[in-house]
């Protein structure tokens, strides 16, 4: 059991009451990880042509534990230092089009959230007073329990600061919108979110797993709502499930989600995600889950994200023809990560291998927002590909070894029961489905096979055609009528 915690209200004087215990269980564990220091700073860059854009901005470094102790949330400000730093010591930040921050909106947020929740989660202490209680009472929980290390959370590891984690999360969700609009637009080609808090767990009226408010779900919506875009796909590659976003657009054909998560038959953060989700009403057959079950026995790596997006992603992905693709880019799946928080082994060359497929799509504009990922040294590692990608660079090579592997066992059974499911709204997985056992490169020989066979036949078939047109007197296939197609006199 996990230890009884208070529960805390606010009240319109901004002060704490209303005590009482309240036992709640972590969202995701909490583990032990290290933050460097050193924020840094950057200038925008100015561009005639479009290229990659740039979302990033300090004040994102604000929220957190007021307990000031990082070790002990793996949800920290030095997630956003590091992958920042490292871009500008590798020079990618120089090359893209950095975008002017800017908080999201109370309307933009309530595309998404109820009025309660975004008047909760969205307002700081200096206009806390200002807050009707009343229009709070349609919460589930509106709420906050006092953690183990002294600091104030929604639950017992998402943390929350009175002063800076609201603006830092409207700050999240406006620099993915106003990415994710200005590739729309042309004005950017493509880009990438440095954001932090990270949002894909967020319901609309819900807080949990380190999430305020689902950037990329609104930034979805502010696409569908001011710019008319009619078919957007959000693809989830984190080692969690982001329930929030299936939540949001569960009965909406407009938007595909498809989601490739740890899920071990439910028994992994957050639960949610099984294969048999795959919408409601008119959105059916547009939710896509592909639940990886099984522990880490072993531990899945790019071979099983490489059948995974061979056989169900991008089939599916070009037959719904995109005009945007926006991607929640948590990189919680790559080796590093302790098994509570992921325990797989994908390689950031295998995160900007999938960059450069989506980029197939939607002419090329797509959007990476960060969500989740904790192992300094391997979010670093996938932040800088997928730029790199973005940019037009060539990805780093996957290993030969992750080439030549054939997915695990579990693997496949996943693969096998999400087409079981699919097949019936997706046609184009039944052909796709012969490869799912197969490693990467025995999927391209026998791709490749196949081409020859279809070339091969197709210049049979047409050395016959031009024999029998020669050797025929009248010019007309033996066994065809001389009239067959002619007009009746």
């Amino acid at each position: 059991m996990f230890p009884i915690l208070s529960l805390i209200f606010f009240t319109k004087r901004n002060n704490f009451c209303s005590i009482r215990p309240l036992s709640r269980a972590l969202s995701s564990p909490v583990v032990h990880l290290g933050a460097p220091d050193g924020p840094t700073l950057s200038r925008r860059r100015a561009s005639s042509t479009p290229t990659t854009g740039l979302a990033y901005d300090s004040q994102m470094l604000k929220h957190a534990c007021v307990c000031g102790n990082n070790a002990l949330h793996p949800e920290h400000a030095g997630r956003l230092q590091s992958i920042w730093s490292r871009l500008l010591e590798t020079g990618l930040v120089s090359r893209c089009d950095r975008l002017r921050p800017r908080k999201a909106s109370t309307q933009e947020l309530q595309m998404c959230h109820s009025e309660a929740h975004t008047l909760l989660y969205g307002t700081s202490s200096m206009n806390r007073h200002k807050v009707d209680m009343s229009k709070l009472s349609s919460l589930p929980v509106m709420a906050f329990v006092r953690l183990p290390c002294g600091g104030i959370g929604v639950d017992t590891d998402t943390t929350w600061n009175e002063i800076y984690t609201a603006p830092a999360a409207r700050m999240a969700v406006g620099c993915t919108v106003d990415l994710a609009v200005r590739t729309w637009t042309g004005d950017i080609r493509n880009g990438f979110a440095v954001v932090r808090p990270p949002g894909h767990h967020a319901e609309p009226q819900q807080a949990m797993g380190f999430c305020f408010f689902n950037s990329v779900a609104i930034a979805a919506r502010v696409l569908q709502r001011e710019h008319r875009v009619h078919k957007i796909l959000i693809f989830d590659w984190g080692v969690h499930h982001g329930n929030g976003t299936q939540d949001i657009f569960y009965d909406d054909p407009r938007v595909l989600v498809v989601s490739m998560h740890r899920h071990d038959d439910g028994n992994f953060f957050p639960g949610t995600g099984s294969p048999g989700e795959c919408g409601a009403g008119a959105g059916l057959g547009f939710n896509v889950n592909i639940a990886w079950s099984g522990g880490l026995n072993p531990p899945l790596g790019d071979a099983e994200y490489l059948a995974a997006f061979r056989t169900v992603v991008m089939p599916i992905a070009r037959e719904f023809n995109p005009d945007i693709v926006l991607v929640s880019a948590g990189f919680d799946a790559t080796d590093g990560h302790h098994p509570p928080l992921g325990g797989y082994k994908v390689s950031s060359s295998c995160f900007g291998y999938m960059t450069r497929q989506l980029m197939q799509l939607a002419r090329g504009r797509v959007v990476l927002a960060l969500e989740g990922g904790y192992d300094l040294p391997s979010i670093c590692d996938s932040a800088e590909e997928c730029v790199r990608v973005l940019l037009g660079d060539n990805p780093s090579p996957i290993s030969p070894s992750e080439l030549s592997r054939a997915p695990c066992g579990n693997a496949i059974i996943a693969l096998q029961k999400v087409i079981s499911v699919q097949s019936a709204h997706w046609p184009c997985l039944q052909e796709a489905a012969k490869s799912a056992g197969c490693s990467f490169n025995d999927a391209v020989r026998n791709e490749k096979d196949d081409k020859d066979t279809v070339n091969a036949m197709a210049s049979l078939s047409m050395q016959h055609q031009t024999h029998n047109m020669v050797t025929s007197p009248l010019g007309y296939h033996p066994g065809c009528s001389p009239d067959a197609g002619r007009p009746s006199a």
